[in-house]
């Protein structure tokens, strides 16, 4: 146990001074942010796929209203400080358009079959899931996927990039999301059952350290926290190991993203978070005296539709400009309003993944005399 626990220690404060030696400050810093998002997300038991599926199946709204309030943290402090540093800091701001629409309905069907969405399987992956590692396999390889063709889906019909800010001001439009999050706690705990309401204290102590950690990763990186990117550059740097020409992509052949091809991806800010992320749960998982019961083996049908879902997640999320992480809450966080549209596209697909979850996910058969 002693050496388990100091090596798990060593882990993740080795992974922060590796990226620092290798990559410079910034680098070191996005991982060390990273760890804390795992150690938080897995820790404190914070979600995004699986209160989605607590406030429909379970009438329990505790995990959402968690995440309206990290969300509303985030855009309190967010909001000035992208008006007073504009050249610095970037927002996740997104065109709403027909295919973006679809692609956050998709994903929202496909993470409640892979039980996480972009930052669930990295969790699930770091804490020895299988289903998680699975689904993740998929998921770079959907993301890269959607890359080759997001040209073809941005080219249908679409409005531009809207923003409150542009609409209301900085002022005026952290005053409408502020409200808007309010009014969506308010129907929460409306729906949700007696008893399953208010978040407990394990929750409002992950939603003000993952806002935290948020407003950390947007002064570091200079941008919001976002997962899809990352993931569809791993899928494409292990396409171009395995010999594919990116260069006639629209995608990878835009300087930016080709720059970011051809470089260690300790210099991709995404990545360096991702990375930091899954050591984080993996370092969770291990320092557990309990980790609890393995689980439950399923069909080789249902390994085999985990990673096809995995795909889909993938793909609809580089469509829909973000999955969870930098659409539904990194976008509302900085004002966009293809954030919102995202999050009632996604939670509709979310309730048709949720029925579709047990035709899939079908356990593997007990052999006789086993316990159930």
């Amino acid at each position: 146990m002693f050496l388990r626990r100091a090596f798990v220690i060593a882990l993740i404060l080795f992974a922060p001074l590796f990226g620092l030696v290798m990559a410079g400050p910034r680098a070191g810093l996005l991982i060390a942010i990273g760890i804390g998002f795992g150690l938080v997300l897995e820790g404190l038991r914070f979600g995004f796929a699986g209160p989605w599926r607590m406030i429909v199946a379970e009438r329990d709204g505790r995990g959402l209203l968690a995440q309206f309030l990290a969300i509303g943290l985030v855009a309190s402090v967010a909001f000035p400080l992208l008006a007073a540093h504009g050249g610095e800091l970037s927002p996740a701001h997104a065109p709403i358009g027909l295919g973006m629409v679809l692609g956050a309905f998709v994903f929202g069907a496909a993470m409640q079959l892979v039980m996480g969405c972009g930052s669930g399987t990295l969790v699930n992956a770091g804490s020895g899931n299988l289903v998680g590692l699975i689904a993740l396999l998929g998921f770079i390889g959907g993301s890269f996927a959607g890359s080759l063709h997001l040209g073809w889906w941005t080219g249908l019909a679409s409005l531009p990039v809207l923003s409150l800010q542009g609409l209301f001001g900085a002022n005026g439009g952290l005053v409408v999301t502020l409200a808007g999050l309010a009014a969506l706690a308010a129907l929460v705990i409306w729906r949700a059952a007696p008893g399953k309401r208010l978040p407990p204290v394990r929750l409002w102590w992950a939603a003000a350290l993952i806002a935290a950690l948020a407003l950390a990763n947007l002064v570091v990186a200079g941008q919001p926290w976002g997962i899809v990117y990352g993931l569809g550059l791993w899928g494409a740097k292990i396409a171009q190991a395995g010999g594919a020409d990116l260069a006639a992509s629209g995608f990878w052949a835009n300087p930016g993203n080709a720059e970011r091809l051809n470089a260690s991806l300790l210099t991709d800010v995404t990545s360096l978070t991702s990375i930091g992320l899954v050591l984080g749960a993996f370092a969770v998982m291990r320092l557990r005296a309990n980790p609890g019961a393995p689980a439950q083996a399923l069909t080789a049908r249902s390994y085999v539709l985990v990673l096809l879902a995995g795909l889909v997640l993938g793909y609809s999320a580089r469509m829909a400009f973000g999955c969870n992480v930098g659409a539904f809450f990194s976008g509302i966080s900085t004002g966009s309003l293809h954030g919102w549209v995202w999050l009632a596209a996604a939670f509709a697909g979310s309730t048709l993944g949720l029925k579709l979850r047990p035709v899939i996910l079908r356990p593997a058969a007990q052999p006789k005399g086993a316990f159930a």
